[in-house]
């Protein structure tokens, strides 16, 4: 019996240390890439990148139905995250344009983190990106105003103001502005396009994203 008893908890034990992640998103990263294993993607698609606001856009290729795209964004991730797993859901692709979404998770997971620094951060991701995809087109989706974060928006208006000020500064890049089409006359968000999180989107919050978005998916 203590034998038995003995088996099961380090068969246990073994189990819960597999699950634990080395670092954030871990887990995820490698489901992804295992699934990369078995059917790698074509080349010459578009790839999306970011966070949970694509991540769970899982009927993105029904929005876009003329367009061949890679999601490969990937849980609640930060900016640093996607520099961390840069080699892991952004290099291994050869895509025709990178379209991310990532920004304000930064912003979400510390009172610290200030425009600049959330900046600062995706300056160095692009550029990391641009480094590998030197003629790679590139889209930024901006931070969009969840009713969940209102306490961050000042924040996250700061923050897509310098992105795009730094775009407009770079050759084949664009950035597509959501977060004024997803308010209402008085300037608050609009909480019927959000789920009852009130932070991430309904069918109604992507149908406002794929007609802002469309116009810039490259063909």
């Amino acid at each position: 019996m203590k034998k038995l008893l003995l088996f099961f908890f380090l068969f246990y034990s073994s189990v819960l240390h597999a699950q634990k992640e080395p670092f954030p998103f871990w887990n995820e990263v490698q489901r992804l890439k295992a699934q990369d294993s078995v059917a790698f993607p074509a080349t010459n698609q578009i790839l999306f990148i970011g966070s949970s606001s694509f991540t769970m856009w899982k009927d993105v290729g029904d929005y876009f139905p003329k367009y061949r795209i890679i999601n490969r964004a990937f849980g609640g991730s930060q900016l640093v995250d996607l520099i961390l797993y840069r080699y892991d859901v952004i290099y291994p692709y050869q895509p025709k344009q990178i379209v991310m979404y990532c920004g304000e998770n930064d912003f979400a997971a510390s009172d610290t983190v200030t425009a600049d620094i959330a900046f600062n951060r995706f300056v160095t991701l692009f550029k990391l990106i641009r480094a590998k995809f030197p003629s790679v087109p590139f889209a930024y989706v901006s931070m969009k105003p969840s009713p969940s974060r209102i306490h961050l928006i000042n924040k996250f208006r700061e923050a897509n103001e310098k992105i795009a000020g730094f775009l407009k500064t770079q050759k084949k890049t664009v950035f597509i502005d959501v977060f004024d089409k997803m308010l209402k006359e008085d300037g608050s968000p609009m909480d019927e396009i959000f789920l009852n999180d009130k932070l991430h989107m309904n069918a109604k919050g992507y149908a406002i994203w794929q007609k802002t978005i469309l116009p810039y998916l490259k063909k």
